[in-house]
């Protein structure tokens, strides 16, 4: 088997704790009030000036994302996967109630991207599932 295959077994919100909580664990701020990384003019007039918190915020709707394509096929995998999901938002859970550095707002709504993963997941794998199986003649319609 070769690697690319072991990434549809892989939950990439895995990726977002560890980096939560490595970059936490440095001293990065991630309150909505930390001080910008940069300031950046639009054509607008107005300033956007990013914190670490709106970086990782889509950091996870990137992730969000990706993790949804993944729910899109069905098979063993998926199955699979979307398990590794559901430890992994018990994972971010447990952490943002009892770890102090993850008691932010920011790290609440990656807990809850990853939630609506696991959700969303397999809610879209049952249906992709009985999709096919009306499409062979499983089903009645």
């Amino acid at each position: 088997m070769n690697s690319l295959k072991y990434f549809a077994y892989f939950p990439l919100f895995f990726i977002v704790l560890i980096l939560y909580n490595l970059m936490a664990s440095l001293g990065i701020d991630f309150e909505f009030t930390a001080e910008p990384l940069f300031n950046m003019g639009l054509p607008s007039g107005a300033n956007w000036s990013p914190t670490w918190s709106g970086i990782f915020i889509m950091l996870g709707v990137i992730t969000l994302y990706l993790e949804l394509v993944k729910s899109t096929r069905t098979g063993t995998a998926t199955s699979v996967e979307h398990v590794l999901s559901m430890g992994v938002f018990i994972l971010f859970l447990l952490e943002f109630l009892l770890v102090k550095m993850a008691g932010t707002s920011t790290f609440l709504i990656i807990t809850l991207m990853s939630l609506l993963d696991v959700v969303a997941g397999f809610s879209i794998t049952i249906a992709a599932s009985m999709r096919d199986f009306n499409m062979t003649g499983g089903g009645g319609n």
